[in-house]
């Protein structure tokens, strides 16, 4: 299995290794330096994530086209469910990803509508006019001037109940299948900075033949090369440049791999600092020849490492500074130990995601409703000092009512979600600070701004995940 050869090491390939990644020997501190060289480059090295799309329906209402916009401004992956692309693109513009469907109608909500989401933010409902005296927008009524007699240009109970449910429980099979998960890298889809992320560290940089690469083909990615023992070498790997933002994994886990291999056996490691040579966090796994498999590694089986060798120590693996990824097969197990299906020759590992898993559910479907929603029908309560909504429900054709059937449908869903309630919502600027309670007994108002932005915080909030609230401007 060994070969006890040598062979021309190449010096010029070391060199290439080392300046890849910003270590060229006596200027390797130097940043300003590096960047000079264009050995290290900033913008490249943010961050690997593909996070998956944020799925907006209502995409062209007053909370929907705001958050679809901010969504967009934030460089977080949108797209518009909307009835009219036509008018959509009159509205979001032609940059934003438009989906024709209708709510209303099941069979509209396809798998197109659902491709990569990982979040749905409902902003749907009804459309309620004024009959007279306000304009076509009701600026007056939302700014709480006047209110004006309004009238019902649809049907509640299908676009708030109904709509609702049908939206939600389409959802559910494509973000069941992203819950407790954070995507890292998706090879799937093409990535950008691809070639400016990845690149090899084979045992030349120790006096070694080995020669490895990766690239992107059809869906994957492609880890691949020849291993040699010559030179007392032994081992090729594919390793990320430090990331500039290290990654907070701390919620999850561990990290899953979707992988198709040859039979060897490899090793996925991680890094907790931005040190070319310092401490490795490694986890063997196993391949079957031309097999799909997922490799789940759990981080606290993680094996602290430093050049083979094992650290005892009695810290955890630092999961929230990750600042680089590498696939590495090798010769070597662990502390001289050898790796008992290795071969020296040539090798293929193909790579189709690497995502974090086992992290706290965090809301997957938020629901925008109303504060009120409860109180129709409500005992001593006294409709004069209710909003119009309140007090005109029955009017609305009980507009608050299948609201609050469309909530219940979304938390019968199973699928982790957030409802808010904000009160009178208005055309304000925003940027106000924002309070929350629960009980359906706040009054007031908030911008329409402020909720879409709120909408887009509890994406990240999972304290939020399956909670109801009503919400409204400070003071």
């Amino acid at each position: 299995m060994v070969e006890q050869t040598r062979q021309n090491w190449d010096f010029r390939r070391f060199l290439d290794t080392l300046g890849f990644f910003g270590e060229i020997p006596f200027i390797g501190s130097f940043t300003w330096l590096q960047k000079l060289l264009g050995m290290k480059d900033d913008a490249i090295l943010k961050s690997p994530n593909s996070p998956g799309v944020v799925l907006v329906a209502g995409a062209t209402g007053g909370v929907g086209k705001r958050v679809v916009q901010r969504l967009h401004q934030q460089g977080i992956p949108v797209r518009g469910l909307v009835r009219n692309a036509q008018r959509g693109r009159e509205l979001l513009g032609d940059e934003v990803d438009l989906v024709e469907a209708d709510i209303t109608l099941p069979e509209t909500l396809n798998a197109r509508v659902f491709e990569n989401v990982r979040a749905v933010i409902c902003c749907t409902g009804t459309r309620v006019q004024p009959v007279e005296g306000d304009t076509p927008s009701r600026e007056k009524y939302y700014q709480g001037v006047k209110f004006y007699l309004p009238e019902v240009a649809e049907t509640p109970e299908y676009i708030e109940y109904q709509g609702v449910k049908n939206l939600v429980n389409a959802a559910k099979p494509y973000l069941k299948q992203r819950q407790n998960e954070k995507m890292i890298f998706d090879f799937r889809q093409p990535l950008p900075n691809f070639n400016s992320l990845w690149g090899a560290v084979d045992d030349v940089v120790m006096g070694g033949v080995s020669e490895s690469g990766i690239r992107q083909i059809s869906g994957a990615a492609l880890f691949e090369g020849n291993v040699s023992t010559a030179n007392s070498g032994g081992f090729a790997s594919v390793r990320t440049r430090p990331l500039d933002q290290p990654l907070d994994l701390s919620a999850y886990e561990g990290i899953e791999l979707r992988v198709r291999g040859d039979g060897n056996r490899y090793k996925f490691i991680l890094r907790g600092d931005d040190r070319w040579d310092g401490v490795s966090y490694c986890y063997s796994f196993d391949t079957v020849y031309n097999i799909w498999m997922t490799v789940r590694i759990p981080f606290a089986e993680l094996i602290p490492n430093f050049r083979t060798k094992t650290i005892e120590t009695a810290d955890p693996f630092p999961a929230g500074t990750v600042t680089a990824f590498q696939l590495m097969l090798s010769k070597f197990e662990y502390d001289g130990e050898l790796n008992p299906t290795f071969s020296a020759g040539g090798f293929r590992l193909e790579l189709e995601t690497m995502k974090a898993y086992g992290g706290p559910p965090l809301p997957q479907f938020i629901m925008i409703s109303s504060a009120g929603v409860t109180r129709p029908g409500k005992p001593g309560l006294n409709l004069e000092d209710e909003p119009p909504a309140v007090r005109m429900n029955d009017q609305l054709g009980g507009i608050l009512t299948w609201k609050l059937a469309g909530e219940d449908s979304v938390r019968e869903s199973g699928v982790p979600y957030t409802i808010v309630r904000p009160c009178a919502l208005t055309e304000a600027p925003g940027g106000k600070a924002l309070e929350r309670d629960r009980g359906d007994t706040m009054k007031g108002q908030c911008s329409r701004n402020d909720i879409a932005q709120l909408c887009i915080d509890l994406l990240n909030a999972p304290e939020d995940t399956n909670t109801t609230f009503e919400v409204r401007e400070k003071g």
